[in-house]
């Protein structure tokens, strides 16, 4: 994929619901997560649904964070870009998009938790066309915004599509794939720094035949003290 090109990413939520989720949510738990999540700042959303969703949203948020390309602000800052940031939006079950960087509170993870993540709840679809009408607002004309969940499921793609129309991308190689082979897809993208193709979610193909397990990961070797 060309570089120049601009590109923000759309991650799907993680399952609030979950062991996990009840886990970190917990009154009784002393990891650090679950501690920040009580506290008045709370947690990050990245954080929290790295820890509740595991390999897929690990992949998801790691591969983004690594090709995303924001078009520059008027004073050339991408960082500091109004609303579409580092190029990463999360979606959530009640709060629209929220970058990773967003806290999060135990109570808004209960509110997400309790939560339905269908096209016809408004409580979820309300807040997220909200949001994505901003963002389309703040990319302009020439950025692509790729979504990195299910384009099968009309909860997305029905949403998103009304708004930002034939931009609106998912990488290929998703077709076919479950979860965790994406997760897997996605990090090992990353970490050879190999973009993946994309197409345009209107017209696409969203099922097709399952692809070869992927090879196991190769774990890095580690990094000496003074590494940065």
């Amino acid at each position: 994929m060309a570089a120049s090109r601009a590109r923000v990413f759309m991650l799907s939520p993680a399952n609030c619901g979950g062991a996990r989720a009840r886990q970190v949510l917990s009154a009784k738990a002393t990891f650090a997560l679950a501690e920040a999540l009580r506290s008045r700042r709370g947690a990050t959303l990245g954080d929290l649904f790295t820890y509740v969703s595991g390999l897929y949203f690990r992949g998801k948020l790691t591969y983004a964070l690594r090709f995303a390309n924001p078009p520059d602000s008027d004073d050339g800052d991408r960082a500091d870009h109004p609303l579409v940031g580092r190029g990463v939006q999360i979606i959530t079950p009640t709060a629209g998009l929220r970058t990773p960087d967003a806290c999060v509170t135990r109570q808004a993870v209960l509110g997400f938790a309790a939560g339905d993540v269908h096209q016809d709840n408004v409580a979820y679809r309300r807040p997220l066309e909200r949001s994505a009408r901003a963002l389309l607002r703040e990319i302009g004309p020439d950025c692509d915004v790729v979504l990195l969940g299910s384009i099968a499921s009309p909860k997305y793609v029905d949403v998103l599509a009304a708004i930002f129309g034939a931009r609106l991308h998912f990488p290929i190689a998703f077709v076919g794939r479950g979860d965790m082979s994406r997760g897997g897809l996605l990090l090992r993208a990353a970490r050879d720094g190999r973009e993946l193709e994309y197409a345009p979610v209107a017209g696409a193909v969203l099922h097709g035949v399952r692809p070869p397990k992927l090879a196991p990961l190769t774990p890095l070797p580690p990094r000496a003290a003074c590494d940065v």
